[in-house]
């Protein structure tokens, strides 16, 4: 089966009445957890964006909380699982700013974690790419938050 287009699930849904756009809805979200979430977040969490950022930093506390004191390769699994999920959230704002907030933060607090060596080639390129992503969202941001994004991104490329 040929997947419709987005424009033609687009008229196809204006065509719908709310009670059979709430039916499709609901069976959207039973199908899988990533629709539900998606739901979840536009539904409820969407108009406090700034709550929801602190939420997904929270969430990254308790990542790498239970990653302390686990063995490198249990550490780079751990950390790959953290970045996934920062990624998922990132996706349900679709807001640059947002995602420039969450992925420095995601790489201050593994800076601050001591999970960059020489020891692991790994993680170092994980921590590069996560600050070249930084730094192509914060060239898509306004003058004014770019400076502020600059800034921190500096900091945590310099301080290597």
């Amino acid at each position: 089966m040929k997947a419709a287009t987005i424009s033609e699930i687009k008229k196809e849904l204006n065509t719908l009445s709310p009670a059979e756009l709430s039916a499709l809805c609901l069976r959207l979200a039973k199908y899988k957890n990533d629709n539900k979430e998606l739901l979840t977040y536009l539904m409820f969490e969407a108009h406090n964006e700034q709550g929801y950022v602190e939420s997904v930093k929270e969430e990254i506390d308790r990542g790498f909380a239970e990653m302390a004191g686990d063995k490198l390769y249990h550490a780079k699994k751990r950390l790959r699982k953290i970045l996934r999920i920062t990624n998922k959230h990132i996706r349900y704002t679709a807001s640059k700013q947002a995602e420039a907030e969450l992925l420095i933060y995601f790489c201050t607090k593994m800076k601050l974690a001591g999970l960059l060596s020489s020891y692991s080639v790994q993680l170092n390129n994980l921590y590069e790419q996560q600050l070249k992503k930084i730094g192509k969202v914060i060239a898509a941001q306004h003058e004014d938050l770019q400076y502020d994004y600059q800034q921190q991104l500096n900091r945590l490329a310099g301080e290597e």
